[in-house]
């Protein structure tokens, strides 16, 4: 399969919707974000349909507890079939040796494909404002952000969600193996909507993002397919 670094987000909460932006982008995305309004809205058959229609899914629930309990959610997860799984790195380094540990585990007891497990950083929505002031954490995101990402590197995990503004610094401390994962992304002319920390899609590639993740530009696009063309034309200089 060509690799293709545009995961579409399925922000809605229709089981038919989904399966509806699925269908139609299944040629245009490499991979499909299944969050928490889908998967609380339909449960988890979502994520094996999807994969039954032959597409990769990101299972973004962002598991952030006690390490028993993401070990435990992490088990479950994974037995749905995903790609990708996450957990907040903000739990903690034994939290998320856990998480890894139960994903192998359960892999390797059902016989299926690991997913990969990658740790959340700060938020898209978060700029040093609202870090600083309001959360009260001293310093810049970069420096969090980099030090969270190297801990889970530590700890196990494949990889990071983190902001586009952050990807360059993290893969010189992490390396070129380790996953980035970017939100925040929008294309040439999008609004920004409640993201802070913003970069468009060739620039996030170029910046050294594994996947980029696009939503709203995509989904609430009269011609989502269309949308997610222009994307990939934007990343690659051609017609996907």
């Amino acid at each position: 399969m060509k690799y293709n670094p545009l995961i579409v987000a399925l922000d809605v909460d229709s089981r038919e919707r989904a399966l509806e932006l699925v269908d139609s982008l299944r040629d245009r995305a490499g991979m499909f974000k299944v969050g928490m309004e889908l998967f609380y809205g339909t449960g988890g058959g979502i994520v094996r349909e999807i994969k039954n229609m032959g597409c990769r899914v990101f299972l973004d629930l962002k598991l952030h507890d006690i390490p028993n309990t993401v070990s435990r959610a992490s088990r479950v997860l994974t037995a749905l079939g995903p790609d990708i799984i996450n957990v907040h790195a903000s739990g903690g380094p034994e939290m998320m040796r856990e998480a890894a540990r139960a994903v192998k585990s359960e892999a390797s007891l059902l016989g299926v494909s690991r997913p990969l497990v990658i740790a959340v950083t700060v938020l898209t929505s978060i700029n040093k404002e609202i870090f600083n002031s309001s959360l009260g954490i001293a310093g810049e995101v970069e420096e969090t952000v980099v030090r969270w990402a190297v801990s889970a590197r530590d700890c196990g995990l494949d990889g990071v969600v983190a902001s586009p503004r952050e990807v360059s610094s993290i893969r010189k401390a992490c390396g070129n193996d380790f996953v980035i994962v970017t939100p925040g992304i929008r294309p040439a002319g999008a609004e920004a909507g409640d993201q802070k920390r913003v970069m468009t899609p060739a620039g996030a590639v170029q910046e050294g993002a594994t996947y980029i993740v696009v939503g709203r530009p995509v989904t609430g696009s009269s011609d989502p397919a269309e949308a997610a063309g222009k994307i990939i034309e934007e990343i690659e200089g051609r017609v996907f």
